[in-house]
């Protein structure tokens, strides 16, 4: 009798095991079969989402940002719906969820005040991809701007990444934000020329640039007093295109032009501005 009793408390334990086995086995058929369903659905709509017009219309990182952030949020409903598939009570998930935030925040606080300085980015745009910048003591092209850095690329082809937590608190001057931009150069020259003569000077070699727009109109002032001459300060307006060209045009023909002429500097070299 004991034998038996021993047998049958076996195979009632064996049937309770299969039996829940079975139940795991189909419940893990079903939550796998809902994460590639809801995979395949979440990436036609993240596909699709690429496909609409009012998001072509804005920033390409702004709609980055969008699809990263909508992407994300179907995952988190997606697991969490399959979690409750396999009949684990919600409450101890959220309280899991809460847990692992924290200490994801606490361990990422740098990380994530930078994510924060991408989305004031984001929000503020203070300069575009294509723009040249000047900030958090670096300077270069804007090549990308992503969730946590801002990648540059500087005049001599170096990679610079600044963390847009340092952008969002350091000054950013865009150089390249406005149609126009204004060419400064000084040139100090001796006190005893003309002044008259030495501003018909600079104004014909500025007339002679190509790249001048007529409006705003040039300008030859005297801005300043060096020892043994005067500062002549030239302005002219160009477009942010043409800048450079400009600038290095006026800086070669304009002390070509003074020597010829037999314009006398001080012992002070030429100054530029920019």
């Amino acid at each position: 009798m004991i034998m038996e009793a021993s047998i049958n408390n076996v195979e009632k334990i064996i049937d309770r095991i299969s039996d829940g086995a079975i139940d795991i086995g189909l419940k893990l058929v079903v939550a796998l079969v809902v994460y590639l369903i809801g995979s395949f659905i979440i990436k036609r709509i993240i596909k699709g989402m690429g496909r609409l017009k009012s998001l072509k219309s804005i920033d390409p990182t702004a709609a980055g940002y969008i699809q990263t952030f909508v992407k994300a949020a179907l995952y988190v409903v997606l697991v969490v719906s399959i979690i409750a598939l396999l009949g684990v009570p919600m409450s101890s998930v959220i309280a899991a969820i809460a847990s692992i935030g924290v200490a994801i925040g606490m361990a990422m606080q740098g990380a994530l005040g930078n994510i924060a300085g991408g989305i004031m980015l984001l929000i503020f745009r203070p300069f575009n991809v294509g723009d040249y910048i000047v900030a958090g003591g670096e300077e270069g092209t804007v090549k990308n701007i992503s969730l946590v850095y801002t990648v540059l690329t500087s005049i001599d082809n170096r990679r610079i990444s600044i963390p847009n937590g340092t952008l969002m608190n350091s000054t950013v001057c865009n150089a390249t934000a406005e149609q126009i931009r204004r060419v400064d150069l000084n040139f100090d020259i001796a006190g005893s020329e003309d002044a008259d003569k030495v501003e018909k000077i600079l104004f014909d070699v500025i007339d002679k640039t190509k790249w001048l727009l007529g409006q705003p109109a040039p300008q030859v002032l005297i801005t300043a007093g060096v020892p043994g001459g005067l500062t002549y300060t030239v302005r002219v307006w160009v477009k942010t295109s043409d800048y450079w060209n400009e600038f290095g045009a006026l800086m070669k023909e304009i002390p070509a032009a003074l020597n010829k002429a037999g314009i006398a500097r001080p012992s002070t070299p030429i100054s530029v501005s920019k």
